[in-house]
């Protein structure tokens, strides 16, 4: 049953790879594999495990945690607006959410499972065959009809609805719903001004990296508080050493 996505008005519109259209069938079966805890090895940890909703699909700690107990060297990215994105990860190694995904499942310090592994548990199971079948139309689980699933759900998580949104859609001249219009004028004065420090290039000058509704630009940069790295960040990617100690410019909601 096809799906249409809707963009949120002062949002660009979301492209959806030809290869994953989405489907009611789909972001339901997804929704249920990021909550699954048989993808790891052990049985006791999920996508959610470290993208938890009560930290906007994010992790309240330094760094994640995989099954084994062993520490990564970095923390979980926030899940949300993820269908606008063009590179993921903090060093942008993988170009599409399909391909990221299928990442955690057998990496040794997460999930620590073979995929083969991980899909003859979800096969034992009746109840997912069934979801599988009815979402790809054929027999058969693998790794890429999981990703695929879960890259479906994932792209329906969308920040859109904020006081900060409509404020922008006020300042564009984007037209404003009834509600939209009511939260407009519980916008105080203070938070104009602090709208207008952080757009400002004469205030706090936050804009350039965390422009536009989205809250972020599509870039690495280091933000300048090390002298040397633990982590090389981009440049693991690049090889360029001009490129140590970027990351992902990370976006500012929720």
């Amino acid at each position: 049953t096809p799906y249409t996505l809707i963009s949120p008005s002062h949002f660009p519109e979301m492209e959806i790879p030809l290869d994953n259209p989405m489907t009611v069938e789909g972001i339901e079966l997804g929704r249920l594999l990021f909550y699954e805890k048989q993808l790891s090895g052990d049985n006791t940890m999920s996508c959610a495990s470290c993208h938890n909703i009560e930290n906007a699909f994010a992790e309240n700690s330094q760094y994640s945690v995989g099954i084994d107990g062993v520490s990564g060297s970095r923390n979980s990215m926030p899940l949300f607006n993820l269908g606008w994105e063009d590179f993921f990860t903090w060093d942008g190694s993988r170009n599409t959410l399909e391909e990221q995904i299928l990442e955690p499942v057998p990496n040794p310090i997460e999930m620590h499972q073979k995929w083969k592994e991980a899909t003859d548990k979800l096969s034992s199971n009746l109840d997912y065959r069934t979801r599988f079948f009815r979402s790809f139309g054929e027999e058969g689980i693998d790794s890429i009809k999981v990703s695929k699933a879960i890259a479906q759900f994932l792209r329906t998580i969308i920040s859109s609805t904020s006081e900060f949104d409509v404020m922008y859609k006020y300042e564009n001249s984007i037209p404003l719903t009834a509600q939209e219009g009511e939260i407009l004028q519980g916008v105080d004065v203070e938070e104009w001004a602090g709208y207008d420090l952080f757009k400002s290039l004469n205030g706090a000058d936050c804009f350039h990296c965390h422009n536009g509704p989205l809250m972020r630009v599509k870039k690495f940069s280091n933000n300048g508080l090390d002298e040397s790295f633990s982590d090389l960040g981009r440049a693991l990617i690049t090889n360029d050493p001009n490129d140590e100690g970027k990351f992902k410019v990370p976006s500012l909601r929720n």
